[in-house]
């Protein structure tokens, strides 16, 4: 049986998933054990996920999914590039994926390899610096170096998921993994869209009361209902803007914040005390050298305590979200080959290291945060991260 690893958000899980897991097998072959690693309650725009991560992660399983392993809250809210490095190194460390599956624009492996080769050159990196100090954004500077070494080809810079898979094959260098990067042809604007669907106008008509059973696996609707019904969702910025303004004003350094630098810190310090809403911060902070995406990232991680220093360091410990019969089998043998401490109850982690403890309790504190977004008030209990188990599918 061959081994896939996916990195993801299913944010929420559509038919597009789906059909990348089930494409997947097509390629690999049908007895293909699919492992995911998923962020948790937050993810990479800088947002809340739309439901909680063990929701989520039945959706998975219920889908075809047979393991999900959490991609931490300090690794969700990063770049493009701290995202990819993260979520290898957690498949990479459980030691028993053959493959990384990925979508993208372009579809074509050789294409992205080549990107991912020329990007890191000493030329690209020279040229990249030369644009930054022309007051661009990095994702502007890294397609004007790209432009300069590939020519026509630097056109896979300009499309998200393309960059996203670039950062995978970087980072499965970066750690000198086997695990061999496969892509398949996708569509939409945000990573966590797929083959003509948008996760985005998903969200958007969860967050106004519709459920888009046209557009999600029936399994992922039926968890969705659960969820509704239990007051546990649909969770946004929006509905937790004060909670977030409370938070941003009390920060003593925004310089400690990943991704604030070069100034940005002085402004969020600014408008995060003058002004009324978070829509508000964000446009008065923004200038032209930073996306709107990094803005809310570094929002968010100013909120929840995350500090650089969480961020750079490889992830300490995997924990366990959900998992069916398969992903039971797959967890026994990782636990016999993984190079990393394996997570099933939250208590385990007090004889991990310190950093793997000071790692659960931001997440624990950044789980506490986000159950305040629940409609239902006896939902909202503190310590929650410390009691739950992963969802097992018989």
């Amino acid at each position: 049986m061959k081994i896939v690893g996916i990195i993801c958000e299913y944010n929420p899980f559509h038919l597009g998933h789906a059909g990348h897991i089930e494409k997947t097998r097509e390629i690999v072959g049908e007895d293909t054990a699919v492992v995911c690693v998923m962020s948790g309650n937050y993810v990479q725009r800088g947002d809340f996920a739309i439901f909680n991560k063990h929701a989520r992660a039945k959706m998975a399983i219920f889908s075809g999914a047979d393991l999900v392993i959490e991609l931490q809250a300090a690794y969700a809210l990063s770049s493009a590039e701290g995202f990819a490095n993260a979520g290898v190194y957690l498949l990479d460390m459980l030691g028993m994926c053959d493959y990384l599956s990925f979508g993208s624009e372009s579809g074509r492996i050789e294409i992205l390899s080549e990107a991912a080769d020329v990007i890191v050159s000493d030329e690209a990196s020279i040229i990249t610096k030369k644009w930054l100090r022309q007051g661009v954004s990095y994702a502007t500077a890294q397609q004007r170096a790209a432009e300069a070494l590939m020519g026509t080809k630097a056109e896979v810079f300009r499309s998200p998921n393309n960059v996203l898979g670039i950062e995978y094959i970087k980072a499965i260098r970066n750690t000198g993994s086997s695990m061999r990067p496969i892509t398949m042809r996708r569509t939409g604007g945000e990573h966590d869209s797929d083959i003509g669907l948008s996760a985005s106008a998903l969200r958007k008509r969860l967050l106004q009361g519709s459920i888009p059973i046209d557009s999600m696996p029936a399994t992922a609707v039926a968890a969705c209902l659960e969820e509704l019904a239990l007051g546990r969702g649909p969770i946004s910025l929006d509905n937790m803007e004060s909670a977030i303004l409370s938070r941003l004003r009390a920060v003593k350094e925004y310089s400690k914040v990943p991704g604030a630098s070069e100034g940005l810190e002085r402004r969020f310090k600014r408008y995060a005390n003058s002004e009324g809403s978070v829509a508000s911060v964000l446009t008065k902070s923004k200038t032209k050298r930073y996306t709107l995406a990094r803005l809310r990232r570094i929002l968010m991680c100013a909120s929840l305590g995350i500090q650089k220093e969480d961020s750079r360091q490889a992830p300490p410990y995997s924990r366990v979200l959900a998992m069916n019969n398969t992903g039971k089998r797959l967890l026994g043998q990782a636990r016999e080959k993984a190079k990393l401490p394996i997570v099933t109850k939250p208590a385990s982690v007090q004889k991990l290291s310190g950093s793997a403890i000071r790692l659960f309790d931001l997440e624990s504190a950044a789980t506490d945060f986000y159950v305040l977004g629940y409609q239902n008030e006896n939902q909202r209990s503190g310590g929650q991260e410390w009691r739950r188990s992963p969802i097992i599918v018989e």
